[in-house]
């Protein structure tokens, strides 16, 4: 089992783990845009790549991916469309967008490009591959853990999440609620998307269907989180989210190694994994209504 490349794939995910927690846990939407960013970010990534410019790629692809979002904010809050309805209509759109920044190309190869991993493995003079990308990886991850713990403890990151807690109140308080939804959504997909462009230059290549279905890993990964640690301030939450992608992947890669499913099941386990950790609260509750009948008819016999 190769662990080397299931730890670098669950540190990319990471950042996708990180998206989603915003939109799906400080902010309380299911927002499906998730799907179209992250392709987004793979797009503008290969075309920045390919054109000489990796670096490049990572405000590119952040900036798109915040755009993508704030579209959604924009046809939920002032367009009045139901959240999930919005998210569908900004992914549906962006396949046709993405296709246009790939130059109508549904793949692009970067093989022979360099990449952000191998400026950096030239720049810091390693010889083992797996080490630069492990390094690159982990950066971001770092990075991004400690730049959203400061934002969520400004002012405007505390409007945030208590627009995700009591939107009601929020607009008691004369906070503009619709404002902070669009910021939070756009702060979401802006990392849905690096997530996206780190991972075009990891594996070589630009392939327009490489964002299908990647809102349930997002999900699965913050649900494995929270198997670490569920409530809690921003930082450990963020934390338990990056060490639910990597066990995520870990999980995948174990199960493929022992040939336990074909891959091509890997997205009915992540949908799996979802439902049983979403259902799970309801199962908990009608168990225990079950368990308060059977004592009551005990009483009553």
């Amino acid at each position: 089992m190769n662990i080397a490349g299931a730890l670098q794939l669950g540190l990319i995910y990471a950042l996708l783990a990180m998206g989603v927690f915003i939109s799906f846990r400080v902010l309380n939407i299911p927002d499906l845009t998730a799907d179209g960013s992250f392709t987004l970010g793979l797009c503008v990534s290969a075309v920045c790549t390919i054109g000489g410019h990796p670096l490049l790629a990572i405000p590119a692809g952040f900036a798109a991916g915040a755009i993508a979002g704030v579209v959604t904010g924009l046809l939920q809050t002032k367009g009045g469309i139901h959240p999930i309805l919005a998210g569908i209509l900004t992914m549906t759109a962006l396949y046709s967008v993405n296709l246009f920044v790939m130059g109508g190309s549904p793949n692009l190869s970067l093989l022979g490009k360099a990449s952000m991993f191998t400026l950096f493995q030239g720049a810091m003079k390693l010889e083992d591959r797996n080490t630069a990308r492990l390094a690159v990886t982990l950066l971001f991850v770092l990075f991004s853990i400690a730049l959203l713990t400061w934002f969520f403890k400004t002012g405007l990151g505390l409007r945030i999440r208590a627009t995700g807690n009591n939107q009601m109140m929020v607009r008691a308080s004369s906070i503009d609620a619709d404002a902070m939804r669009i910021i939070a959504l756009a702060l979401a997909n802006a990392f849905i998307a690096l997530s996206g462009v780190v991972l075009a230059q990891y594996q070589g290549y630009g392939d327009i269907n490489a964002g299908a279905g990647i809102v349930i890993i997002g999900l699965a990964s913050v649900i494995l989180g929270e198997l670490f640690i569920r409530r809690g301030a921003v930082f450990p939450r963020l934390i338990a989210a990056a060490l639910g992608a990597i066990l995520y992947r870990i999980i995948i890669a174990l199960a493929l190694y022992m040939n336990v499913f074909p891959a091509y099941m890997l997205r009915f386990l992540s949908a799996v994994i979802v439902a049983l950790a979403l259902s799970l609260p309801s199962l908990r509750l009608r168990w225990d209504q079950l368990q308060i009948r059977r004592r009551n008819s005990k009483h009553a016999g």
